[in-house]
């Protein structure tokens, strides 16, 4: 195969998926957590899902990052068609130029809240299926959303230290 028709890792449609079901699950657990601590707030704990509800609602969560893994895909391959960017991206990283402690501040603040509102929205589009009430207040979902930019950060920095791990593991090995 010609390497300029050969797809990165980075198109790989299951690369999308598997990544965005990995976070997006990650953030719903939090989310989840999160929303109740904070619903028990605002809302009196009128949020606050058992494990059986929640794992119904998950069942109901996994198209929607489907959806979302695909979307992102199409949106990246528009804004960057030959995928230039990213495989410059990708080279970076691999030589140690780019995040080496961090993973991408702006995208860890936007993925965690996001995923913050849509599993809020899971929730409430699930509850008349699964036979639950959910109710949240605007200021209970933006302040569930802001902290759990926390997780998001906390993640990023974890992810950071494994490359920085395995890049001074490989760094040693040349020696």
């Amino acid at each position: 195969m010609n390497s300029s028709t050969k797809k990165t890792p980075s198109q790989s449609v299951w690369t999308w998926i598997v990544i965005t079901l990995l976070w997006g699950s990650v953030f719903f657990a939090t989310s989840t957590w999160i929303l109740g601590i904070v619903s028990s707030w605002f809302d009196g704990g009128a949020f606050s899902p058992d494990r059986a509800e929640a794992l119904r609602v998950y069942a109901m969560y996994v198209p929607a990052l489907l959806v979302v893994a695909l979307s992102a895909m199409v949106i990246q391959s528009r804004l960057d068609p030959g995928w230039q960017k990213q495989r410059e991206r990708e080279k970076a990283v691999r030589a140690g130029k780019r995040e080496q402690l961090f993973v991408s501040f702006a995208a860890s603040i936007a993925t965690s809240s996001l995923f913050t509102l849509l599993t809020a929205a899971a929730h409430m589009l699930a509850a008349p299926v699964i036979g639950t009430a959910v109710s949240f207040s605007v200021k209970t979902v933006l302040v569930a959303a802001g902290l759990n930019i926390a997780f998001g950060i906390a993640a990023s920095l974890f992810v950071g230290m494994i490359f920085l791990v395995f890049g001074v593991a490989k760094g040693g090995s040349k020696a």
